[in-house]
């Protein structure tokens, strides 16, 4: 299987990728357990077009923990069809074991990624120690980049900065995605490119990308992109620009966003904004149940008044 670079001659790097904007999409169902195809590839297109960087496929918001072996075979591959070569598909190893993790990995390899988002492993306890032996195993077992992923919320472990500086050290390990809220680990993350300048610190907390002072971060990984892509854009190349007129522009029209992302689980709440712009019809994986008609309405009224 080819990956997304051999689809076209590329246009990406991996400095200009990992320094703008990652959007953890979505993975539109159909009926029953079947993947939407048609439905992914517009999600690609629209995330694309709104000048997002990459793509990383089944991470939290794709709800890849839950993802079946088929289903995430299907999805790495559509969404490596869909990209044609123009950005990176980063795809989520989000299983709590290091054999199953191995599998997950070797798969998604072989049907086209370009690189792995790995976590913390998690149910049973796991220590600095033990998530070191699991990137390490990973590694060892497919020949990808890999960037680390920080989210304690779900893996209720999480990847100190120390850990993250010591597999940095592995010219493979190109970063790392932390989506845990702490303005001070974060900070300490960044430290580590003090010794590692290709090491790339992604923010994936949507309250800490629309703080009132906000940090520096080399990219974003933001959930609601999948429904605003181009004001995470903006957002992000204002910060950098020192724009500081653009970015409140921005920031005040993502705070309005960020109140429906907080009415229900997020990942319910985006899927059913992409169900209202006609991304997939906005049905969350089991056993999570769609938005009630309220929900819809409360949504609707926020995401189109932000459509370009």
């Amino acid at each position: 299987m080819m990956s997304s670079r051999d689809k076209v001659d590329s246009q990406w790097t991996w400095e200009m990728a990992l320094d703008g904007v990652i959007p953890p999409i979505i993975t539109p169902l159909a009926t029953g357990s079947e993947i939407d195809t048609a439905a992914l590839d517009k999600v690609v297109e629209h995330v694309l077009t709104g000048g997002c960087s990459g793509i990383f496929a089944l991470g939290t918001t794709g709800e890849g923990a839950w993802a079946t072996a088929a289903q995430r075979r299907t999805v790495v591959r559509a969404t490596v069809a869909a990209s044609r070569g123009r950005a990176p598909v980063l795809v989520g190893i989000l299983q709590p074991g290091t054999e199953l993790a191995r599998e997950a990995a070797r798969q998604a390899e072989d049907d086209g990624a370009d690189a792995l988002v790995v976590g913390s492993p998690y149910y049973s306890s796991a220590d600095a120690d033990d998530q070191r032996r699991h990137v390490e195993a990973i590694l060892a077992a497919v020949e990808l980049p890999v960037m680390l992923y920080n989210i304690p919320s779900c893996t209720h472990h999480p990847i100190l900065p120390d850990t993250a500086a010591t597999l940095a050290a592995e010219p493979r390990v190109i970063g790392i995605k932390d989506s845990a809220g702490d303005p001070d680990t974060f900070t300490r993350y960044l430290s580590i490119k003090q010794r590692q300048p290709r090491f790339r610190v992604l923010m994936g907390d949507g309250t800490l990308m629309v703080a009132e002072q906000p940090l520096s971060a080399d990219g974003l990984v933001p959930g609601p992109a999948n429904i605003v892509p181009h004001l995470y854009v903006a957002l992000h190349k204002a910060r950098v620009a020192g724009d500081t007129t653009t970015w409140r522009r921005a920031r005040a029209e993502l705070l309005e966003i960020d109140r429906i992302i907080q009415l229900a689980n997020p990942t319910k709440v985006i899927k059913a904004a992409c169900g209202i712009l006609g991304l997939g019809n906005g049905l969350p994986a089991p056993p999570h149940a769609p938005l009630d008609e309220a929900g819809q309405q409360a949504i609707a009224a926020v995401v189109e008044r932000y459509q370009r």
